[in-house]
């Protein structure tokens, strides 16, 4: 017997595969025009979707924004150092006491912690690291500026 939430990787076939990568490519697509694309009808699409929400895979919809248009255009990585005796939860307060922290990463090894940031400008992303680096424990930075991205879409 399972919890809800627990799946096996044998649950989700190919077709639920294209299922996720269509609502990937647009979360507001329709149950109709994904039935049109994967030669389902509508009905067993909704279940699908249904069941893929049910069982967790799918955790949520959302909208992707040009945060550029809003003048939020730079993007950055800044590591964390710490002591070693600071607690994960103090590390994870540091960072997402700062509104600009888009994402924070506890990881192995050093640095303790990576935070993606969201600026205006420079100016504001000098603000950013000298706010992060006069909270908490923090013994050091490291800033890595975003030029460009590119995302692997895991469904396929």
């Amino acid at each position: 017997m399972r919890l809800k939430g627990e799946f096996s990787v044998a649950e989700v076939d190919e077709i639920d595969h294209h299922v996720l990568r269509l609502l990937r490519e647009d979360g507001r697509r329709t149950f109709s025009d994904m039935a049109d694309r994967v030669g389902l009808s509508v009905a067993a699409v909704k279940r699908r979707v249904d069941r893929l929400r049910e069982i967790g895979v799918i955790t949520g919809f959302s909208v992707q924004i040009d945060y550029g248009k809003l003048g939020w255009g730079i993007e950055a990585f800044t590591e964390l150092r710490y002591p070693g005796t600071t607690p994960v939860s103090e590390i994870i307060r540091t960072a997402t006491d700062v509104p600009e922290v888009q994402a924070v990463f506890t990881i192995a090894g050093d640095p303790d912690a990576l935070i993606h940031v969201r600026v205006r400008d420079l100016g504001h992303l000098q603000q950013i690291i000298d706010r992060l680096r006069r909270a908490g424990d923090v013994t050091g930075t490291k800033t890595l500026l975003v030029l460009g991205s590119w995302t692997r879409d895991l469904s396929a």
